[in-house]
């Protein structure tokens, strides 16, 4: 079992799509998987055509995944809270300590 950090940093739905199509897979061989959400990644979990992402995000909470998002960017948007919200330590915390690290 490995340890992955996945980095959604981008609103573009593909982009988030993809992120969490690859996070569900790697949950799906048993790998502990976290998402953390930044700068204009933090406005992602949305459905958008055919770009299934909240309802991608909600199955991948749902099969033991870990969804964060940066405090700071919500903020920065006048956003509520669209998961947990989490801050630079818990991000540096969750890059140290996995096996590999993925950037969206």
């Amino acid at each position: 079992m490995k340890s992955i950090a996945v980095v959604i940093s981008s609103n573009e739905p593909e982009k988030a799509w993809n992120a969490f199509r690859f996070s569900n897979l790697a949950l799906g061989k048993k790998d502990e998987v976290k998402v953390f959400l930044m700068n204009s990644g933090v406005e992602c979990l949305k459905d958008v055509g055919k770009f299934e992402v909240k309802k991608l995000s909600e199955q991948f909470e749902q099969n033991g995944g870990k969804l964060m998002a940066c405090g700071t960017c919500i903020k920065n948007r006048h956003m509520g809270d669209v998961c947990e919200i989490s801050n630079m330590e818990t991000f540096y915390g969750l890059v140290m300590g996995s096996d590999k690290t993925v950037y969206f």
